[in-house]
């Protein structure tokens, strides 16, 4: 299979769409719901690395304690608020990125963090990106985790406010025409505490079960002093 192109001994081009922005333009719900079984194209110097996600968290504004954009916009969150279908690339404790896509409309910011994917096209450069920076014992390991999902893809700061509704640009999401049946769950998301853990409020983790690649859920341990 290949989702990079539609030549003679690939997948059909038609069996593969690029939403524009008007599909971002939704709930974030809706859309991280949409997202798992979606193809994640990268294309680089290096060459190019698709995954299909399998893991991924809604992220709201001022209704969302969790959120980067609960206190409004600022120079870190601004492409949250911005135009939707765009990506959100930040920095996690000075120490990793992580990659979202901007959902809603400009001015109400919104975004889905995208936790975790099976690489389905380089997984070899994938996974050589990721040992160049750490351990990786296996191929479900390679974007297991919104860090290593933006080391795989060689994603980083220089990439936020990027347009993945283009095709040809430097990262685009297809979805399969004819999407094969899946089953999603949903529960709390990883590593948040505060008001934004709360089960009941917002259980906006979604994954697809029996997917290997999911990562590990991990509550916030509160530390006594």
């Amino acid at each position: 299979m290949s989702v990079t192109s539609g030549q003679a001994g690939d997948v059909a081009a038609d069996a593969w769409r690029v939403p524009g922005a008007s599909w971002y333009a939704r709930s974030v719900h809706d859309v991280a719901r949409d997202l798992l079984g979606a193809y994640v194209v990268r294309r680089h110097g290096d060459g190019d690395v698709v995954l299909r996600l399998t893991e991924v968290e809604a992220y709201g504004g001022p209704d969302d304690p969790a959120s980067h954009a609960f206190r409004g916009p600022s120079t870190r969150n601004r492409s949250m608020f911005g135009p939707p279908g765009r990506l959100y690339v930040y920095r996690h404790l000075g120490l990793h990125h992580c990659v979202n896509l901007v959902c809603g409309s400009v001015g109400d910011a919104g975004a889905v963090l995208l936790r975790a994917g099976e690489v389905v096209e380089g997984a070899p450069l994938a996974r050589s990106r990721r040992e160049s920076v750490g351990a990786c014992d296996s191929d479900r390991q390679i974007a297991r985790g919104p860090a290593r999902l933006a080391v795989a893809l060689a994603l980083d700061l220089d990439d936020d406010s990027e347009d993945a509704t283009e095709p040809a640009g430097v990262l685009s999401v297809r979805l399969p025409v004819d999407p094969l049946p899946r089953t999603v769950a949903t529960g709390p998301r990883v590593g948040v505490g505060g008001d934004g853990a709360d089960p009941e409020r917002f259980g906006w983790r979604s994954w697809l079960v029996d997917e290997p690649t999911v990562s590990a859920y991990r509550p916030v341990v509160r530390r006594s002093r």
